[in-house]
């Protein structure tokens, strides 16, 4: 995909780029009605949408859909673009082309979300795009909860159930060398090597203990047992358990 030249029958090395102020002018012209304006615009924008379905390659999705999409999304841009304000089309553009993508990616998807959670999503969504036509930027989670009426974490749920999955092979960046993928940045704080020794460490440990310690620790801090459950259950009293539980504690950490 980022290195086919035509897609949809447009030859992408040829794609016209238009400055902003002739962007602007277009802008406004369509706005009043001139048709042949609005025509120029989408056709020197269609690089825009070229760039922004890169961020999509490699998941195995057909490139000329993802680019009919992605003009979709450039046509909505440009027909609810408020040109009275000072802000850049593109600024606005993009996270509607984006948008499109997403939605589409999402309605195509195999993953199933429940009803409800798709119909707040939608509105959510519509939301979304209403708030950006009319202030050309995007709408914090707390505002678009405040326009509907939901709470903040319905919205934030909503929004992740219809997130496409990332693979975590899926390349991020590549420099004629080797390929750094998603699994490459994520780190995992819990397993680290220091972790892994201190397993084994308590692991040892614990194998020193007798039976009835072994057993005491198990009760409190695997299943959550209080001391007196403990001492009615292996026919001791809580004092008795009270002091091997310590003990047991205090040559864990004399090992360790």
């Amino acid at each position: 995909m980022q290195h086919k030249v035509e897609i949809c029958g447009v030859n992408t090395a040829k794609l016209k780029v238009l400055k902003n102020e002739e962007t602007q002018e277009l802008l406004r012209r369509a706005k009043a009605g001139d048709q042949r304006a609005r025509e120029e615009l989408i056709s020197g924008n269609l690089r825009l949408v070229l760039s922004v379905i890169q961020r999509f390659v490699n998941r195995g999705e057909n490139a000329d859909d993802l680019f009919q999409v992605g003009c979709i999304g450039l046509i909505k841009a440009i027909d609810n673009f408020n040109t009275d304000l000072d802000v850049k089309f593109s600024t606005y553009g993009v996270p509607m082309i984006i948008g499109e993508i997403r939605r589409y990616l999402r309605d195509n998807s195999t993953m199933r979300v429940s009803r409800a959670m798709r119909d707040t999503a939608y509105r959510v969504l519509q939301a979304k795009e209403s708030y950006m036509a009319q202030h050309q930027k995007e709408p914090t989670v707390e505002e678009i909860a405040s326009m509907l009426g939901l709470k903040r974490e319905e919205v934030v749920f909503a929004l992740d159930a219809i997130l496409e999955p990332v693979s975590l092979y899926e390349p991020v960046y590549s420099d004629s060398g080797d390929t750094i993928c998603v699994m490459d940045q994520v780190r995992d704080s819990r397993n680290t090597d220091e972790m892994w020794l201190e397993h084994i460490a308590l692991k040892e440990a614990v194998s020193h203990l007798n039976e009835r310690e072994r057993k005491i620790l198990a009760m409190r801090f695997f299943q959550g047992k209080t001391q007196m459950e403990v001492s009615n259950e292996i026919g001791i009293s809580q004092a008795q358990v009270s002091r091997l539980e310590k003990t047991a504690l205090r040559q864990i950490r004399k090992e360790m």
